[in-house]
């Protein structure tokens, strides 16, 4: 009995011991056998992770580097110093990676360092672009702002989209009285963000013909002069156009002129009236200017009259030479096209003319709504846009108030191509 007793007790001895079936090591005591625990040295990093950081899972003295105490390792960590510049970015931009209080010079912000950011100060022009023209790329409150935006300021002048207003001058407001083109005339036209505008000159009467007397007015039969049922003094018209542009820096105008008076009688109304300075003449077949250097010359007006090209003038551009349109007052918008009707169709500006004749040959406020709904005109302005594969220079309409062709060329404005997703309503 003796004897039992004392082997029970020895077996007992050898089974807790582990000299019987195999050790159970522990290296952290945390009760897990090291070969099912994650962390064997328990110094709170994984085995995988240890392995993974080229340190030592065995040895709990040693754990991974760790600089921002994100609990990723600094080989594996992709911003060590956990201030929100990778370590590639701060190696590209000369700051250390491991010292949080050492990041890159970003001005605007956009995560992206000055040295190597293209436009550093964030206000829409490049730096170079800038430097160029005398402006600090640095300063984001020194730039210019071309129709509401820099960016626009780059693009050429044939690579925007105006709205236009046909027989500009014709209006209500303006006590016209037959053939009226729109109700309001040249002020809420201005407000509304019209900046192309279409004008007849003619001379105020038959005996009344001299440079003095140019007037806008609007024919309406051969029977009558067409100042007989509503004239607008040109140069009253002009210089409003002049003092909204002195209030407004950063647009671009264009008229369009259908003329019938000489040419210096036309000269001599942009002289007296102050825009004669502002002109910008262009040369046939080189590039167009940005908006942005029109702007930044003072040379933020461009004139096309529907007449042959004057050497004495060459301010006074052929629009047939110098571009062209597509056809205008159909009698409904089934008849309308998108393709050349006069004018050079190899020049990239161009009138997408969008309005329609009343059975009297008139213009007519229902028709305009119909054409000029903003959903019917900006299909029509990316059909064009894509089948001939060029931008609209210019959407004119009549009765400008009926629609949205302000909005149409807003939302054509931010879209550098006709297939990209088009832009929620303005």
């Amino acid at each position: 009995m003796h004897k039992k007793v004392l082997s029970f007790i020895l077996c007992f001895a050898l089974l807790t011991s582990g000299c019987l079936e195999g050790s159970t090591p522990d290296m952290d005591g945390d009760g897990i056998q090291d070969s099912e625990d994650l962390d064997i040295d328990g110094d709170g990093w994984s085995n995988s992770e240890e392995l993974n950081c080229t340190s030592d899972p065995n040895d709990g003295e040693v754990t991974p580097i760790d600089t921002d105490g994100d609990s990723q390792c600094d080989p594996n960590d992709l911003d060590d110093d956990g201030d929100s510049w990778s370590d590639a970015e701060e190696g590209r931009c000369g700051t250390d990676p491991v010292d949080s209080e050492s990041v890159p010079d970003d001005l605007d912000g956009d995560m992206e360092c000055d040295e190597w950011d293209d436009d550093s100060d964030g206000d829409d022009l490049p730096n170079e672009w800038e430097l160029e023209r005398g402006f600090d790329p640095m300063d984001p409150n020194d730039f210019i702002s071309c129709h509401g935006e820099a960016k626009y300021c780059l693009r050429t002048y044939d690579d925007f989209t105006f709205a236009e207003t046909h027989n500009a001058y014709s209006t209500i407001e303006d006590q016209v009285l037959v053939g009226v083109n729109h109700y309001t005339g040249l002020q809420r036209q201005w407000d509304d963000g019209i900046r192309a505008f279409m004008v007849d000159s003619h001379h105020s009467h038959y005996d009344h013909t001299s440079k003095e007397d140019v007037r806008f007015c609007h024919s309406t039969g051969q029977f009558f002069h067409p100042c007989n049922f509503g004239e607008v003094d040109a140069f009253e018209w002009m210089r409003m156009l002049n003092s909204l542009m002195n209030n407004s820096s950063g647009d671009v105008v264009t008229l369009l002129i259908e003329n019938y008076v000489p040419a210096s009688h036309l000269s001599f109304l942009f002289n007296e009236t102050g825009m004669k300075d502002r002109i910008y003449t262009h040369t046939l077949g080189d590039e167009w200017p940005s908006l942005g250097d029109l702007v930044i010359h003072g040379k933020n007006l461009i004139v096309f009259w529907e007449q042959s090209q004057h050497d004495e003038y060459p301010w006074l551009h052929d629009f047939g030479t110098f571009g062209w349109t597509t056809n205008y007052a159909e009698s409904s918008k089934d008849e309308m096209t998108c393709t050349v009707h006069r004018g050079d169709g190899s020049q990239p500006v161009w009138h997408l003319n969008n309005w329609l004749s009343s059975i009297y040959g008139l213009p007519d406020p229902i028709l305009a709504n119909d054409v000029n709904e903003y959903e019917t005109l900006l299909n029509r302005s990316l059909q064009c846009w894509e089948e001939m594969d060029n931008r609209p220079t210019f959407v004119a309409v009549d009765y400008w108030e009926e629609g949205e062709v302000t909005n149409v060329t807003i939302t054509l404005n931010k879209m550098s191509h006709w297939s990209d997703e088009v832009p929620e309503h303005p």
